[in-house]
């Protein structure tokens, strides 16, 4: 029997006896949407600071790593210099052994007559046991070009353009020779130097390395039209040119033709492999990295940072070498401590195959198993030749340094999702309530390795970089938006600084408040705004003194997702260095 078929009389009592049951369940249930509610409301914003929190230890955490990696590579540097003075010494020591060894063999028809110049050196020399004959040598450079022995000049630049610069973070190696009509050389400096802030310049070597040890007359005018076309950069160390002696050179005109190739580009090569040894052995004591590039190539803006940032970034150390770019032996990066074997290999084969070739040979003998297919040799080669998207280096020459020779090779990845320009950023702890996506994090935008990509922004979102100890800062800009997503700009936003210690006295030249801008939060100073095309700068007054955090603050909620493509913030001692 249905509820509508039972009585009237029957339904108004069963809904006296039910009717209190029904409003205990609908209290019930009132009561634990409350509870749900309230847990909801305070658990939510736990979660966002606990996030907040989270993301910056984060951030802090990887600048930590940054600098640890810097200080590791640092002393690998160090011990690779000490081995370098112990086989100087080492070599040393072993000529003084061989010229007291002879000279003790032929001492005792005159032992007499040097006794008069210096008493008792005649029986020392006598009694002098020299160096078996049995004993062991280490192969070495005289192994591989034999005919260096007893010319110790074949070992120095003939001439060279040097102020001795040492100690710096990368050093960047160009050979270049002499090509017909045409030379791609100043284009190459002038891009290197211009895509350099001038802190970044003094922690960077650039040596032109001029292959043309027998036309002197060639080398000596590119050394005077480098020294008159970039006078502060020769001047201050940035740039050096260096010529190899002739003497370097083994005969290579009777090479064993490979690989169906004729005997002028056997010798093309084969030069150009020991072109490249001398170089890096030159370079190798100047600074932590060393980079290989061409002399007719073009970077984009920031490149140092960002190859710096990206050797810091190895999680470990036993890479070999760093690609940046994807074209033959163009922004190759290898740690200064790794050239001299890097080199022996090269010295073993230089006759037999092309640089290139002997680079992939060489990763092939380090990680490869005879007894594993050709991908698992990729992959393990991969851990060890590790590759930065997108390129930083473009090859812009047409004609090849070998005589008719025409290459348009074009570097495919260079370019694409691009930074605006990457900046030596003092150390800050960086922190955001913004929802970062994927690996586009405000570190690597910080450092200037990639862009900072996020998720629309929300009203009252924001971005600090906090400075402990605070520091005085002289100008700040921040790019938003690039050329693939130029839409993704920040809108109604403002640049706001928090010193250390509130200033006594009104603060002059500070921007007003416009359009739908917010008063600054407590203890922040208003100091400028994105403007349509996504672009903040400005200075900050001296009267703030030192700043502790620089906020970007967003007023308004946006449809857009948001890019933060360069960012500066200059220190006041750097802008005056």
């Amino acid at each position: 029997m249905t509820w509508r078929r039972l009585p009237s009389k029957t339904r108004g009592k069963l809904d006296l006896l039910l009717w209190p049951l029904v409003n205990l369940v609908r209290m019930r249930f009132r009561l634990k949407n409350v509870l749900a509610i309230t847990g909801v409301l305070l658990f939510v914003p736990f979660i966002f600071v606990s996030f907040y929190n989270e993301r910056g230890h984060r951030e802090y955490e990887e600048g930590l790593e940054k600098r640890f990696a810097d200080l590791r590579d640092r002393l690998q540097y160090a011990e690779a210099l000490n081995r370098q003075r112990e086989d100087d010494l080492f070599t040393l020591r072993s000529q003084f052994n061989l010229f007291v060894s002879s000279l003790a063999k032929n001492v005792s028809a005159g032992s007499q007559y040097l006794d008069q110049f210096l008493p008792g050196l005649g029986s020392m020399l006598q009694n002098y046991t020299h160096p078996s004959d049995d004993g062991i040598q280490l192969p070495g450079i005289y192994s591989y070009l034999p005919h260096l022995v007893g010319r110790p000049n074949s070992l120095v630049p003939a001439h060279s353009l040097s102020q001795g610069r040492h100690g710096v973070s990368i050093v960047i190696g160009i050979p270049t020779v002499k090509r017909d009509s045409v030379s791609y050389v100043a284009q190459t400096i002038d891009s290197l130097i211009a895509g350099m802030t001038p802190e970044e310049q003094k922690d960077c070597l650039i040596v032109l390395f001029v292959a043309e040890p027998y036309n002197e007359e060639f080398a000596l005018f590119v050394m005077k039209q480098l020294k008159k076309g970039f006078p502060e950069a020769v001047s201050s160390g940035l740039l050096e040119v260096i010529v190899p002696p002739a003497g370097f050179y083994p005969n290579i005109d009777n090479l064993k033709p490979t690989f169906g190739d004729t005997k002028e580009r056997v010798r093309w090569r084969t030069k150009q492999n020991l072109d490249y040894s001398f170089l890096m052995l030159y370079a190798r004591s100047r600074g932590v990295y060393y980079v290989q590039l061409e002399d007719d190539v073009v970077s984009k803006p920031g490149y140092l940072s960002v190859m710096k940032s990206f050797a810091y970034q190895q999680k470990s150390n036993d890479w070999l070498l760093l690609e940046f770019s994807t074209l033959g032996f163009i922004g190759k990066m290898f740690k200064s401590a790794d050239l001299p074997f890097v080199v022996e290999f090269f010295l073993m084969f230089y006759a037999d195959k092309p640089i290139d070739w002997l680079l992939d040979h060489l990763l092939w003998v380090k990680v490869c198993n005879p007894e594993k297919d050709f991908k698992h040799c990729n992959r393990m080669k991969q851990e060890v030749r590790r590759r930065f998207k997108p390129s930083l280096f473009q090859h812009i020459g047409v004609k090849s340094s070998l005589k008719g020779k025409v290459q348009k090779l074009k570097d495919r990845d260079f370019g694409k999702h691009g930074l605006a320009r990457a900046h030596m950023n003092p150390a800050a702890q960086l922190a955001t309530s913004l929802k970062t996506y994927q690996k586009y994090t405000l570190l690597k935008a910080y450092t200037g390795e990639t862009f900072f990509w996020a998720v629309a922004p929300n009203a009252g979102d924001i971005i600090d970089f906090k400075f402990n100890p605070a520091i005085y800062i002289e100008k700040f800009l921040f790019r938003s938006g690039n050329p693939d997503h130029p839409d993704d700009i920040f809108h109604d936003t403002t640049i706001q600084v928090h010193p250390e210690t509130m200033p006594t006295a009104p603060v002059m030249n500070l921007p007003a408040l416009t359009g739908s801008i917010d008063a600054p939060a407590p203890g922040f100073f208003l100091v400028g705004q994105f403007n349509a095309e996504g672009l903040a700068e400005g200075d900050i007054p001296a009267a703030l003194g030192k700043i502790n955090v620089v906020r970007i603050h967003v007023t308004t909620k946006s449809h857009n997702w948001v890019i933060i493509s360069e960012i500066l913030i200059q220190r006041k001692e750097d802008a005056e260095a």
